[in-house]
């Protein structure tokens, strides 16, 4: 592992390296999202399906603050890839000392306005009647471990800027591990409800940081920053904002997608539609672990070839990342159209002693959760053009395309089909939305790529 460096980025073959990129990072996105499934599947077993809708609840609030991190990594590796490809290393140590300096403060900001707001933001994001007590109590541990996710979550994107794909993934393993270990330990052990799963989540946030800052002090890294590389510099922290807001922004418009979808089936359904939201939300972050691990190789492949001035490279990039992901997600939809009722049913299970309103909720998510299942995966063959498109352009630093291409889908597309299609066609608008924005998206994001590629990669 240690052999590898970021220049070997610009010299090998680009299927050989889009694999040796792609499978570490597949595999640390697959541990991590197995984390969140077998921690629901944990959750409904050992607690109750409204346990799931309530952690459903907590997590667009600290997803949001964790992914302030991962808009500061990804932001500034944009800049460290191409700046290793032009040979400055000076520029690449000074924006990872500015990202560690933004995300300490950014993020324990965020945290303290997060408990001080905590009676409003719970409701807010549809923690109402049963599921609210729950709720509370996850939010409140778990939000204290949120700045270790964030800087976990920055570095992470900082070791693939690296070309040290199976560092990265080990640091989304160790938290994974850890915290599915101290799931059994403190839910199904000590019976600590959702306290346990709390404190298990938070573990696995610590285990992660204790890791990641391993790497960066051991010989393996190549960010030897010093003291003065922390201090912030203005067009640094403007340049990591740019590229940065763009994930941030996505992040935002996914926590606020939680917020509508959310009430909107809370009133549609209840708690029990709040909970097949859940699930689907589960295997929307599980399920597509492939295409994402494809979408993270080809962002320090692109970046650094362009940085390089190897066009011809970053075009063959794009068409090899496209092909990739496309029969990977291909792969994905064939799984789920066939095997949703079964995916379902690992969620939940009767135990003695459940009460008649906790039976009557797994009852209506077994019947409603795989049909809803299929309409939301319904495009999923479709959207690898998508994903790679956007990301494309915010490895070459241009910021606003990137912003507009990864805002399409959820931003302009999703939340006023959601808004609207609901109130014509009830609970079947809200799962057909879902695949409408996403032709939308690819097709918008193909006419600009396209664009993109015969103006600059000639």
């Amino acid at each position: 592992m240690a052999k590898f460096t970021s220049e070997e980025l610009g010299k090998q073959p680009i299927g050989k390296l889009l694999v040796g990129q792609a499978i570490p990072a597949s595999i640390g996105i697959l541990v991590m999202s197995l984390n969140v499934l077998v921690d629901s599947i944990f959750v409904g077993n050992w607690i109750g399906s409204i346990a799931i809708a309530a952690i459903n609840v907590v997590l667009p609030v600290s997803f949001f603050i964790g992914a302030l991190g991962m808009a500061i990594g990804v932001g500034g590796s944009s800049i460290i890839s191409r700046a290793l490809g032009a040979n400055n290393k000076e520029k690449a140590f000074t924006v990872f000392g500015n990202q560690i300096t933004l995300t300490l403060i950014i993020t324990i900001t965020m945290v303290v306005v997060g408990l001080t707001f905590i009676e409003s933001i719970i409701p807010a994001f549809g923690g109402k009647g049963a599921i609210y007590d729950p709720a509370k109590i996850y939010y409140t541990i778990v939000l204290y471990g949120v700045p270790f996710l964030a800087l976990c979550m920055m570095g992470n994107t900082v070791i693939r800027a690296e070309g040290k794909p199976k560092f990265a993934m080990i640091a989304m393993i160790i938290p994974s591990v850890g915290n599915l270990l101290m799931d059994y330990l403190f839910i199904y052990v000590f019976d600590w409800g959702m306290a346990g799963a709390a404190w298990a989540t938070t573990i696995g946030y610590v285990l992660c940081f204790l890791y990641v800052g391993y790497f960066f002090f051991s010989k393996h890294s190549e960010m030897k920053i010093q003291w003065k590389h922390l201090g912030l510099n203005v067009p640094v922290v403007r340049e990591i904002g740019s590229l940065g807001f763009v994930t941030l922004a996505r992040q935002a418009v996914v926590s606020i997608i939680y917020l509508i979808m959310n009430n909107i089936l809370f009133t549609l359904g209840g708690e029990a539609m709040v909970a097949v939201y859940a699930i689907i939300g589960r295997m929307l972050m599980f399920a597509l672990f492939p295409v994402f691990g494809v979408t993270q190789a080809f962002l320090p492949i692109a970046g650094f070839n362009y940085g390089a001035e190897k066009y011809q490279r970053v075009r063959k990039t794009i068409n090899t990342a496209i092909t990739y992901a496309s029969l990977l997600a291909t792969l994905v939809f064939i799984g789920l159209m066939i095997f949703p009722e079964a995916i379902t049913s690992l969620f939940l299970s009767e135990k003695p002693g459940m009460s008649a309103h906790d039976l009557e909720t797994n009852a209506f998510v077994l019947d409603n959760a795989p049909n809803a299942m299929r309409w939301v995966f319904a495009a999923t063959p479709i959207i690898a053009l998508q994903l790679i498109g956007a990301a494309y352009f915010q490895a070459i630093g241009k910021a606003i395309p990137a912003l507009l291409l990864t805002l399409s889908r959820q931003g302009f597309f999703f939340i006023p089909l959601i808004l609207i299609l609901p109130r014509l066609y009830g609970e079947l608008g809200v799962w057909i939305s879902f695949p409408i924005a996403d032709v939308l998206a690819t097709i918008v994001t193909g006419y600009f790529l396209r664009r993109e590629i015969k103006k600059t990669l000639v």
